[in-house]
């Protein structure tokens, strides 16, 4: 059966070349005015205007009408930590009384309080937990996310992660390994016992057992320096994994350069890079993921320097971090209006790194992040009529009706 889309305001369909979008290409998001669209399945037939559209249609197809309102690809978030039990409220009261971050996760919270909470709840629970924030994903209109490990930091608890991951529906996710998000109490001052554990046990595993795509670590001083993520994750590479990286959030470590040297994916936040590790990613052809929601819920002013990375040709990317420490937003709205108002993108590139790079991110290009023929029907019809409206009112969710694989599964039938 057909189905098709008419009374688009605009159809932004980011049509284009099948790789990573830079410099001039981010402002170019192939918008067709009043335009129409046509599925059959679960894909994408063609996208135009309706005269183009209306006589491919048949008695049984199927018509939607966006009723004035722009129609994007649904956002692919490429960076999110969504498996975990609990929450760390308490945490965020104390970062507003004055508790740095790292004051607090050197008493015993940050990450490892998540992790205590995490390993204490069956795969069952954090799949009813996860369930919870995917409606918020596809309110946000959010369609595919990067979902990481890391709560766990054992064997069987990052497994016991990566299966919930794979049982997350009916939002696609591409799940990465990340035993290196921070040593556990059990090793606290046996740093490289709990490394070999990682290299020589839960990578195995993780490899046996097809749980992940990627492999990422939180390269930091105080959690792991760059000569311990090099040896990480040269080992996974190894194993077949592709590599991401946390990658200078908190100071400038050389993580970026480290991310060149191993042929990355991505090199994520990137907070503290300066130039010569922006111009390393741009020589080893690393899309970095920009995470403008976790300075914001730190409270810091230290953002990413998009435009530097914009000029030098690198092709951005977008994406929430959402976690429960340092970034617990799943709104990729909220992420362009952060990306527009303190890192200076334009609205065409912020929305440019939240779908189609994003998805060359995730080696899934040719699937999603773009309208265009033969695609995955995966878009969103937002209630506005010009995309610029969407990081402009900020703090609402835009997103009226939501389809994965040409299917409704958020909206108002």
């Amino acid at each position: 059966m057909k189905i098709a889309i008419l009374g688009c305001s605009q159809l932004v369909t980011l049509a284009g070349p099948a790789r990573p979008r830079t410099g001039a290409e981010l402002r170019d998001l192939a918008i067709i005015a009043d335009g129409a669209m046509l599925i059959e399945g679960d894909r994408i037939l063609r996208a135009g205007s309706p005269s183009e559209i209306e006589p491919l249609l048949d008695a049984d197809s199927t018509v939607i009408d966006a009723g004035g309102r722009v129609v994007l690809p649904g956002f692919v978030d490429a960076h999110t930590h969504p498996v975990f039990a609990g929450n760390r409220a308490g945490e965020f009261e104390q970062r507003v009384a004055g508790t740095s971050y790292a004051e607090i996760a050197a008493a015993g919270g940050g990450i490892r309080s998540t992790v205590r909470q995490t390993r204490a709840a069956s795969e069952d629970d954090l799949l009813a937990a996860v369930q919870r924030y995917v409606r918020w994903f596809l309110a946000s209109g959010t369609t595919t996310i990067e979902a990481k490990s890391g709560y766990g930091l054992s064997v069987e608890d990052e497994c016991k992660l990566l299966r919930a991951i794979a049982r997350i529906q009916p939002l696609r996710c591409v799940a990465t390994f990340l035993g290196a998000h921070e040593v556990p109490d059990e090793y606290r001052g046996r740093k490289h016992d709990y490394m070999r554990v990682v290299t020589e046990q839960m990578l195995p595993r993780v490899a046996a057992e097809k749980l992940a795509e990627y492999c990422d670590v939180f390269c930091e001083p105080g959690v792991f320096s760059v000569e311990e993520s090099r040896a990480i994750l040269t080992v996974a590479r190894s194993l077949g994994f592709g590599l991401r990286m946390h990658a200078d959030q908190l100071s400038n470590s050389g993580a970026a350069a480290l991310a060149a040297e191993l042929g990355a994916a991505t090199a994520d936040h990137l907070e503290h890079t300066d130039a010569r590790g922006i111009a390393a990613l741009r020589a080893a052809g690393v899309q970095p993921v920009l995470l403008p929601g976790s300075v914001y819920a730190l409270g810091s002013t230290r953002y990413p320097a998009a435009r530097a990375m914009i000029e030098a040709g690198l092709a951005v990317v977008l994406a929430t971090d959402f976690n429960p420490g340092s970034s617990p937003t799943p709104s990729m709205p909220m992420i362009l209006s952060l990306a527009c108002t303190q890192m200076k993108m334009t609205p065409a590139e912020a929305l440019a790194a939240a779908t189609f790079n994003a998805a060359c991110s995730l080696g899934r290009q040719r699937e999603i992040g773009s309208l265009e023929t033969g695609k995955l029907a995966d878009f969103v019809i937002h209630d506005c009529e010009d995309y610029r409206e969407i990081p402009y009112f900020f703090g609402i969710q835009a997103a009226r009706e939501v389809y994965i694989s040409g299917q409704p599964v958020l909206g108002r039938w």
